[in-house]
């Protein structure tokens, strides 16, 4: 926000200055009338006449383009402020959904769209131009004592109109802003899981779960707008009449004698250019308090994630993988999922990571790739901290497949070659290395097959093994898996076991998240996690034999 504000600010003292400039021009047309009332009619002097048309279309020509360059310039302002936002909260939004993946997720898109529309809308300009209204009162004033007070009681008004609009509106926007965005979020939600609606006959249920949400949106809607439209409604009656009792007095001076008929006129053109930034003001503040909350909340979540700072790009790591007395908490709760995990993997050795469900098995998968940070402990590869290892860096260096695998939108090349370029050779390596080499092969268009949003297109089954050759693009030096099997027929299991024996001689490390024992034959250790803690480690063949005597232990009581 510092960097975006060090580029708007030249570009609003632009805009300040062209203020400036137009609403001193804006005295011309009043300075117009006063002339001839005051001076061209009284003297019949056609050339005088003449003259003052002529200035007066010239300035009235330099603020029609001052005016147009302006407007310009608030249009760049608000191009401006969606450039170099969101690609910063896009990636925060990854970040913050990748470690709490309940979190809002879009919400920090819209919070731009609310500023750039400050930026993009005549509220920005009224703010330039209410300052001016103490300058226009003052040459009212100048004018005549009771026009200046007149004029001063007006402004007044209008100002404490603007200020009621703000303490009376500002809670409930604020309110339907957050209950407009969780009914967004609860209806995307609920459409996510769209199958489990129609196969069990949910569908009305949640339309009558979403219709109460609306409801409460209409009322709030309602409460709002009426608050709204009656300020603006009651704003745009106060300018009328202020301009009518102004039209009134400055007539009352004339008659006697206390002022002129130019100044009567002059002085009412001034109150209207006076009070029309603070009616701007009314009618935009909705726009103007929904980008005051989205600017607040921008500002919090780039303390959250500022950019990294320049550092030391690391060298290629070998694979020594070290959990050392890893515990992670729930945010916001006191709920433990990992209590000091300990474990140590040599490069290329690989480990199973077994346990009940709830056990922790997933958590210590994303806090091993780094994904999310430990509350207490720390996971180094080779000796660096992975929570605060560069993603750009250390990203190609891991393979991973999340439990529930989901593909982007495009082709399986693309998929595979993780978004970046596509390396053709790259990319046939790495299906290779999955063994799913032939199994695309078979799809309608082999590479170039498109798998559809969230890779809908495909099954389960092949959208878990195009996931494993996306973990295996490139030169990964540590591989985790969670639960890569779940989904995989008999051909599907026996590639992925081919796959991990070439980890192992390639001398890559692999952490294996599984309940099924067929891939355990694969690895050199085994962790068994029960309830978040390390309850049993070490190499496969003692802790196998361990697990089959107590399960015999368990059979014998049992029966007895």
């Amino acid at each position: 926000m510092k960097s975006l504000w060090s580029e708007l600010r030249p570009m609003l003292a632009g805009m300040a200055a062209f203020s400036f400039v137009i609403n001193l021009l804006f005295l011309v047309p009043a300075i117009f009338m006063l002339q001839v009332f005051d001076r061209v009619i009284p003297s019949n002097s056609q050339d005088t006449l003449v003259v003052l048309l002529v200035g007066t279309v010239g300035a009235l020509l330099i603020l029609l383009v001052l005016d147009y360059v302006r407007n310009r310039l608030q249009n760049v302002l608000g191009g401006l402020v969606d450039e170099r936002l969101s690609p910063p909260v896009v990636q925060a939004i990854v970040v913050q959904s990748a470690r709490r993946p309940h979190a809002a997720q879009a919400e920090g898109l819209r919070d731009i769209s609310a500023l750039r529309a400050v930026f993009m809308t005549n509220g920005l300009i009224a703010l330039f131009d209410a300052p001016w209204v103490v300058f226009y009162v003052m040459v009212i004033w100048a004018f005549h004592p009771l026009l200046g007070i007149g004029a001063a009681v007006a402004a007044v008004c209008m100002l404490m109109l603007a200020w009621l609009n703000d303490l009376l509106s500002r809670g409930p926007l604020e309110a339907l802003q957050k209950d407009s965005r969780r009914a967004s979020q609860y209806l995307d939600s609920s459409l996510r899981n769209a199958e489990v609606l129609q196969a069990l006959g949910m569908t009305q249920r949640l339309l009558a779960r979403w219709q109460h949400a609306q409801d409460r949106l209409a009322a709030l809607q309602t409460a709002a707008g009426r608050s709204t439209v009656a300020f603006a409604a009651g704003t745009r009656f106060m300018r009328q009449a202020i301009q009518i009792l102004m039209l009134g007095l400055g007539a009352w001076l004339v008659l006697t004698g206390r002022a002129s008929p130019g100044v009567m006129i002059a002085t009412t053109i001034l109150l209207s250019r006076a009070v029309q930034p603070i009616e701007q003001l009314v009618s935009t503040w909705r726009t103007l308090t929904e980008g005051r909350a989205a600017y607040r909340r921008l500002a919090e979540l780039s303390k959250q994630f500022e950019p990294e700072a320049p550092h030391v790009t690391l060298p290629c790591p070998e694979g020594r993988l070290v959990v050392d007395m890893a515990s992670y908490r729930v945010a916001g709760t006191d709920q433990v999922v990992l209590f000091n995990v300990a474990v140590s993997l040599e490069a290329g050795e690989a480990v199973a990571v077994v346990g009940p469900s709830a056990a922790g098995k997933s958590t210590l998968a994303r806090l091993i790739t780094g994904v999310w940070r430990p509350t207490s402990g720390s996971v180094r590869l080779d000796g660096a901290d992975v929570a605060t290892w560069p993603r750009e860096d250390l990203g190609p260096l891991i393979g991973y497949v999340p439990q529930d695998v989901e593909l982007f939108d495009g082709t399986v090349a693309d998929n595979i070659a993780r978004l970046g370029e596509i390396d053709s050779e790259a990319v046939i390596a790495a299906a290779r290395r999955a063994n799913v080499h032939d199994m695309i092969l078979t799809l309608p268009q082999a590479y170039e097959t498109q798998v559809g949003e969230q890779g809908l297109r495909l099954s389960p089954g092949q959208r878990q093994r195009i996931a494993l050759a996306r973990a295996l693009y490139g030169n990964p030096r540590l591989v985790v898996l969670d639960e890569p099997n779940s989904n995989l027929d008999g051909a599907g299991e026996i590639a992925l076991a081919h796959a991990l024996g070439a980890l192992r001689r390639e001398g890559v490390t692999s952490v294996v998240v599984t309940h099924r024992p067929s891939l355990i034959a694969h690895v050199d250790k085994i962790l068994v996690l029960e309830a978040g803690r390390v309850k049993r480690f070490g190499p496969a063949g003692e802790v196998m034999k361990t697990m089959q005597r107590e399960a015999q232990v368990a059979v014998a009581e049992q029966a007895a």
